[in-house]
């Protein structure tokens, strides 16, 4: 079982193997690439910091738990219908992403994201809007 943060739902949608660090970026590969081949994997939803987060690189300021992130999370949650400590496939998730977001919601939710800048996200929305699941990535 994988445990995630309301917010990292939204990362894995538009993640293309880039990240904090290299150790970082080996762990959300890992993990992105198990879901999107195996979608009935479990996921936990978690308050607080997940299994990414255990990766986030030490020389760098951590923001695992920034009050402005789980503000995101709970927002995330709730729009997906979801509560903390559910468990569900993957594959659940997506159908509530299908349901319950639009790509344009990646620029109010995650206004202060340092990433939203790159627009992934927001394609990663349309693609599990289209059924079309997670883009591959390459593992380096």
């Amino acid at each position: 079982m994988i445990k995630l943060r309301g917010h990292h739902i939204f990362c894995l949608l538009g993640y293309r193997g880039m990240g904090y660090s290299e150790e970082y970026v080996a762990n959300m590969t890992k993990i992105h690439t198990i879901l999107r081949e195996k979608p009935d994997t479990m996921i936990q939803i978690i308050k607080g910091p997940d299994h990414l987060c255990r990766k986030f690189p030490e020389d760098q300021p951590y923001h695992c738990e920034d009050k402005g992130i789980y503000i995101r999370d709970k927002e995330i949650v709730k729009r997906l219908g979801l509560k903390f400590s559910d468990v569900l496939p993957w594959r659940e998730i997506e159908r509530r992403i299908r349901i319950h977001v639009k790509a344009s919601d990646i620029e109010v939710v995650c206004e202060t994201c340092s990433w939203r800048s790159y627009g992934f996200c927001e394609q990663g929305v349309e693609r599990v809007i289209e059924a079309k699941g997670l883009m591959e990535v390459e593992q380096k």
